[in-house]
């Protein structure tokens, strides 16, 4: 699937599809779900291409990418466990403008809401791979996480991976769209952290009479 004009990590992506087949593309995936900024977006469509090509096979593309997901947000679930509520409760208290209210209301709110979030949070970008921590933390029932984040990446990579099989050659004109949806949700978060930094920053201003 040697492609001259591809570089970065699209580059990286197509060697491993070369080297390893599908499990290649599934252990690419899982990284990415690991480091965020390795974007999925670019990965998926990439095998579908080779599976337009006939040199990879479609369903075990898709089979092994959500596999991947899969892998790589149990990773993180784990390590979220490892840290527990505790322990991040130790962490807010030496965090200037962090409160151990702030923890106990956002595990609340994830108790409460976790498995729609892990679902559909799993189609977002940064949040497919942030979601699992609070995961973990809750200590939220594997099983149940399991099975939401199979559902949510399997329709995820299912719509990646069959837009790069039907555009074939024509993949990269997905691409503009998928940055543009990427960096549009990175842009939401920044703000909202922005807004809750000045909200916090104000109410630890000494009151005057």
């Amino acid at each position: 699937m040697a492609d001259e004009e591809l570089t970065g990590v699209a580059a990286w992506a197509v060697d491993l599809m070369d080297a390893l087949g599908a499990p290649g593309a599934g252990l690419a995936v899982a990284i990415e779900n690991v480091f965020p900024p390795i974007p999925s977006e670019l990965i998926l469509p990439l095998a579908g291409l080779a599976a337009s090509r006939g040199e990879l096979s479609l369903v075990a593309v898709l089979v092994w990418t959500t596999a991947g997901s899969l892998v790589g947000a149990v990773g993180l679930y784990l390590l979220g466990a490892l840290l527990g509520a505790d322990r991040l409760r130790a962490i807010a208290r030496r965090v200037p403008l962090l409160e151990v209210e702030d923890i106990d209301r956002t595990q609340a709110w994830f108790t409460k809401h976790g498995p729609k979030a892990v679902f559909f949070g799993r189609m977002l970008p940064v949040f497919r791979s942030l979601i699992s921590i609070p995961a973990g933390i809750t200590r939220m029932h594997l099983g149940l996480f399991a099975l939401l984040t199979f559902l949510g990446s399997a329709i995820w990579n299912t719509i990646f991976v069959l837009l790069g099989f039907f555009l074939g050659e024509n993949w990269t004109v997905i691409s503009p769209y998928a940055d543009t949806f990427q960096w549009v949700v990175i842009g939401l978060v920044v703000v909202a952290i922005a807004w809750w930094i000045v909200k916090r920053l104000r109410a630890s201003r000494p009151k005057t009479a």
